[in-house]
This record gives C-alpha cells, structure tokens and sequence, in this order.
C-alpha cells in the first residue's frame, strides 16, 4: 500500500496546461491552493508612478495530489514538462510518504480509496 503525496508549486498561469497533462496520463485527483511564496529569486522589483517597489512574495498555486509509489516518476514527469518556462520561478515539487488514505463517503483505505 505505497502511496505518494506529490506537492508542486507551480505559476498560476500554467495551472490549465498542468491538469491537461495530467488528465492525459490519468491523474485526473488534484487539489489546487492559492499560495504565496518566494525561492531563490527572492521576489521581484515593479515600476509604478510613485517609484519602484518589492514583492517579496510572489503568488503561486499549491497542486496536491496522491498516487502510487509506482506513478511518481511518471507524475513527475508530467508535472516538470508542464509546468516549466525555463525562467526563475518555475517552482517546486515535494515527494512525502502517505500512511494511508480513508474515502469519506464509502470509507474505502488504501489505494481503493485513491
């Protein structure tokens, strides 16, 4: 019963052509959160009538999902492909172990329940 959860942070203007690519390769279960957050380009500097200013945090979305340990690389993959501009920015992607996973409504565990 090895399950990933698979947490990429991504630009939200690449969010359609992420879950396209996705829903192509079967990973059509997602959770999608907007976020805040800076990397090693540590914001950006913008120009406005008054003068320049920092954003130090730039918006982000947070994509979730949960496969079996044997689609990571393919999720992965897709993800990576997907998302990038070849730009600072493009984001990350974590891999965490998932104990288990509980369908609420039948009460299915395991991979059933993915």
């Amino acid at each position: 019963m090895d399950m990933k959860k698979i947490e990429a942070i991504i630009r939200i203007e690449k969010l359609d052509e992420v879950r396209i690519a996705l829903e192509k390769e079967g990973f059509v279960g997602m959770t999608v959160t907007e976020v805040k957050g800076r990397g090693s380009q540590k914001g950006i500097t913008l120009e406005w009538r008054a003068g320049e200013y920092r954003v130090e945090f730039l918006p982000k979305l947070k994509l979730e999902l949960v496969v079996d340990e044997f689609d990571v690389e393919s999720a992965i993959k897709v993800l990576t492909e997907a998302a990038r501009t070849g730009k600072p920015g493009d984001g990350k992607i974590f891999i965490y172990p998932v104990d288990n996973v509980v369908r609420v409504r039948t009460g299915e565990r395991g991979k059933k329940a993915l």
